[in-house]
């Protein structure tokens, strides 16, 4: 917690708005984007997906495959705990939602579906889009599945998997995914692994969002190795997210922005 209080202040400090961009690619997006403060018809569906997950009292037997949970002691947990601790805030749900209409992507890859909370923002974001979104465990998986079915994500395929086997053994050069959330395993290791298995994906358009690039020291560690890649570009840091572009016609830059 004193690490992540530490890296909130450092960015706060290095943050700029849009007026401080000169990039006219970063600049709309910001301002057409990231600062829409219009409200949207599909945010009451996303409010509604949440409140069905936070009145529900049931608990699931979670597998986790990831860096672990900083909140439960148990593997036993209540849905209601989970999609209040764990999952996308709302805040991020509509900027995520926002995200996915701006690029219009026509193919989604989620790696981490949780209860579903990104993953409804990502399919309503872009409706004619095919969402692959993968998880870990069986459980979890099958209660976000009820849930975009519910709310008629029907764009959505779930697959149960453990990342890495199947970024591993998936035809992926077959696949250009526009857009990429990356929301899985929260270490150094798997997130670089992530990353080298999906850059044979990559567009000049692609966009790929990492989360939770602040999250410990190893994290910020696999952010600057990402900022640094020679086929990198653009990278925002938006402190929770770390946004990447590949676009050739760029100069390479890093932003660090208030979102």
């Amino acid at each position: 917690m004193l690490f992540q209080i530490k890296s909130y202040l450092k960015f706060l400090w290095n943050s700029k708005n849009e007026h401080a961009v000169h990039s006219p690619f970063v600049f709309n997006l910001l301002t057409k984007c990231f600062y829409d403060r219009k409200t949207k018809p599909e945010y009451a569906t996303l409010r509604a997906y949440r409140k069905s997950f936070l009145q529900n009292k049931n608990t699931i037997e979670v597998t986790d495959f990831g860096a672990g949970s900083r909140v439960f002691k148990s593997n036993t947990r209540q849905i209601s705990k989970i999609a209040k601790t764990a999952g996308i805030s709302p805040k991020r749900a509509e900027l995520l939602f926002r995200i996915t209409a701006y690029f219009k992507p026509d193919t989604i890859l989620e790696i981490g579906t949780s209860l579903g909370l990104a993953t409804s923002a990502l399919a309503l974001g872009a409706p004619k889009a095919k969402v692959t979104t993968l998880e870990g465990c069986f459980a979890t998986a099958l209660a976000a599945r009820n849930g975009l079915q519910q709310f008629n994500c029907n764009n959505v395929e779930s697959i149960v998997t453990e990342f890495e086997s199947y970024l591993n053994n998936y035809q992926l050069s077959t696949t250009n995914y526009q857009l990429v959330y990356f929301d899985g395993n929260h270490s150094k290791k798997a997130t670089l692994d992530y990353f080298d298995f999906l850059l044979p994906t990559i567009t000049n358009d692609t966009v790929w969002i990492f989360d939770d690039i602040h999250w410990s020291p190893e994290m910020e560690e696999a952010w600057g190795i990402i900022k640094n890649h020679p086929r990198v570009k653009v990278t925002i840091d938006t402190f929770q997210w770390g946004f990447v572009f590949f676009r050739r016609e760029q100069e390479k830059e890093h932003f660090i922005i208030r979102a």
